[in-house]
């Protein structure tokens, strides 16, 4: 399983990217290691996470996301916190549910 997730950084910029071991990966980016633009703008804590089924579906997923306006990036955050899922994420999961 692989997650798509979007970190905060110090500046309040935001950095989208995907893994298979989100705790292992997010460590990386506060020790600088795991990526060039967290490195130079620090990585704050996980803002958005959401699971993919596959490497390829995580990847379309990471690449709508860094598509979005960041107004549009926010507001899924907000979502997130609230508990809510992603449209694509329910949309996804209702499918797969169906499908059974």
């Amino acid at each position: 399983m692989y997650a798509v997730y979007i970190i905060e950084c110090a500046d309040g910029t935001l950095y989208t990217g995907i893994t298979t071991d989100l705790p292992r990966r997010f460590a990386q980016h506060q020790a600088g290691t795991a990526a060039k633009y967290t490195r130079a703008h620090g990585a704050r804590r996980i803002a958005y996470q959401e699971e993919a089924p596959s490497r390829s579906a995580a990847l379309v997923r990471e690449a709508a996301i860094k598509k979005l306006p960041r107004r549009e990036k926010l507001a899924l955050i907000g979502r997130f916190r609230r508990g809510g899922r992603a449209p694509e994420q329910a949309a996804h999961e209702h499918a797969t549910e169906h499908a059974q």
